[in-house]
């Protein structure tokens, strides 16, 4: 049962990755893709259906922290306490800044939140790649199970780590990387014009970046947690992860040369999923790793709830998820198409 529910919480972390990720990624790219008002109010038009529904997703996977494994979320919610907070106020200035740009018709106003919305939209994928790259790396878990990070010490993955150090940071920027592609794949796909054309370059770029950064970033994870990679041998579901990953990545590079935006974002789309399945099989069944001693570290059994509990948990779980899928299936044939900017004063 405990192992099922890590599998859980994985799949609802990948769909707030692979959903919220091009919403971010285009909001990180706005400024860039988007010259003009217009331009930049069909950006918004292109994620406003989309953005607050992908968001719930975050929401869920903790709900579903909280009932399957309440330990690692104690934990892990103490430990973090800042950077948690920085997640929340980054969300907070999004939500606020599509809701309140289109308000005045001063460029200084709508100056002001589309900045503020580029900027928590890039600042959200660093955090959320450090966030990984601390479980990848490891905390200080004492013998109860709490640990307490500072933002930064040394920025060396050593005793006494920060929540930033130069492999976190590391995989922060690859975390960047990736949703600012998945965005420009996005956008090429949901818009066109000036802002199709300036995402569809974007995405080339972003993408052969993505896939520089990705060797680097591996051979930084086996220095950090030596006893990662060698689990790969055993893990059938991680050479899944993997090989979705990479078909993913190259697929969304040869699609953008061709000029197929949907296969481009698909593409992306199988790379994030892949890796993140990746991942979540080569930690299993870890949920918090302990640097000082391995033993101290929180795993699926150590920190789930009661079993009773999570069976009706469950039944709960195949009520509610089908209907979440079904939700999106809809939205997003109800907003199929090419975006279009509303009328200034009438939308986003």
């Amino acid at each position: 049962m405990f192992d099922l529910w890590f599998w859980i919480v994985a799949v609802m972390l990948t769909a707030y990755v692979v959903l919220d990720g091009y919403d971010l990624g285009a909001g990180a790219l706005h400024l860039a893709v988007a010259r003009t008002d217009a331009e930049r109010r069909t950006v918004l038009a292109a994620v406003g259906p989309f953005w607050d529904a992908n968001e719930v997703w975050l929401l869920a996977a903790g709900g579903a922290l909280f009932v399957a494994f309440p330990r690692v979320l104690a934990s892990g919610l103490s430990g973090f306490y800042l950077a948690i907070f920085l997640v929340l106020w980054c969300l907070i200035l999004r939500a606020v800044a599509i809701e309140f740009r289109s308000h005045l018709s001063e460029g200084l106003w709508r100056g002001f939140w589309d900045a503020g919305f580029a900027a928590a939209s890039a600042l959200l994928p660093v955090l959320f790649g450090a966030a990984l790259g601390n479980v990848i790396r490891g905390v200080p878990l004492d013998a109860d199970g709490w640990f307490e990070l500072p933002l930064f010490t040394t920025f060396l993955p050593a005793d006494p780590p920060g929540i930033l150090d130069g492999y976190t940071v590391l995989a922060g920027a690859f975390a960047l990387t990736a949703l600012l592609a998945h965005g420009a794949a996005f956008l090429a796909w949901r818009t066109q014009g000036e802002v199709q054309a300036r995402s569809r370059a974007l995405a080339g770029r972003l993408l052969v970046a993505l896939a520089a950064l990705w060797p680097m970033t591996t051979i930084a994870t086996h220095a950090v947690n030596p006893d990662l990679l060698p689990a790969l041998p055993g893990r059938p579901l991680a050479w899944l992860g993997l090989a979705l990953a990479a078909g993913g990545l190259a697929a969304a590079i040869l699609a953008v040369r061709r000029g197929r935006d949907l296969g481009a974002f698909a593409g992306s789309c199988a790379f994030l999923a892949g890796m993140l399945v990746a991942t979540a099989a080569c930690l299993h069944p870890v949920l918090l790793r302990s640097i000082a001693d391995p033993a101290r570290s929180i795993t699926a059994a150590t920190g789930g709830g009661d079993a009773r509990g999570l069976a009706t948990a469950l039944g709960w779980w195949a009520v509610g998820f089908p209907i979440a899928v079904g939700y999106f299936v809809t939205l997003f044939r109800l907003h199929r198409g090419k975006a279009v900017a509303a009328r200034d004063g009438e939308g986003y």
